[in-house]
């Protein structure tokens, strides 16, 4: 037990565990995506209304995302400490030199962390503090009543200030994917000159597309 310890309290620890809890969120992002490209549909919103309803009650699916909110959580305390312990190392003064050629997002993983994370503490007030705890209006569908959540989501989705949150906030997800995906790799030791390509370019094109997805769906709702 003592060597775990030892693993996960030194450097290459807790990158590891910045890698590992990485992958499973940029996993939990493209599943994310496909449940909230249903609001897309020309339906009323049932479409996202039951997949909403599917996600809430399956005892799988919520097990899973008990462990997603964990991971986050855990991600964003163990990025502060990495960045804190960083710093330390570097001492009061920095670096001398600074690598100017260093990848933007790469040096200001902290900045763009602290935009993500102010975004998922008003993202989360706005939906699941609502779905739990709010008076959403029910819909029925088929033998299934179900809260209309379709009603809060374009209700939130019509206030510019809130698009414009959301917007600039999958920027910040975009560029923090640029850096993260691929180092995410390199961490974990799976990176080859054969694969390392493939990705490459499998990271940059799931931190531009998936993103742009995400951003896509406000700002299409607020203009229809």
């Amino acid at each position: 037990m003592k060597w775990l310890i030892d693993l996960f309290s030194s450097s290459l620890g807790r990158k590891v565990v910045m890698a590992l809890t990485g992958l499973f969120i940029i996993l939990f992002l493209a599943v994310h995506l496909i449940g909230n490209l249903q609001l897309l549909k020309d339906d009323g919103g049932e479409a996202f209304n039951v997949y909403a309803y599917f996600m809430t009650h399956n005892p799988l699916i919520k097990i899973v995302s008990y462990v997603n909110y964990a991971f986050f959580i855990f991600h964003i305390l163990w990025a502060i400490a990495l960045t804190r312990k960083n710093r330390e190392a570097r001492g009061p003064q920095g670096y001398a030199i600074k690598n100017s050629k260093g990848i933007w997002s790469s040096r200001n993983m902290g900045i763009l962390g602290t935009i993500i994370l102010a975004f998922l503490i008003i993202h989360m007030r706005q939906f699941w503090g609502e779905m739990h705890f709010g008076s959403v209006p029910l819909k029925t569908y088929g033998d299934h009543e179900v809260k209309d959540l379709y009603l809060i989501v374009g209700a939130a989705f019509k206030e510019w200030w809130y698009v414009a949150l959301y917007s600039l906030a999958m920027i910040a997800i975009a560029f923090h994917l640029w850096h993260g995906f691929e180092s995410a790799f390199q961490t974990l030791g799976l990176n080859h000159m054969k694969y390392n390509p493939v990705i490459s370019f499998v990271g940059k094109t799931f931190s531009i597309v998936v993103p742009a997805l995400f951003a896509l769906i406000p700002i299409v709702m607020f203009f229809v």
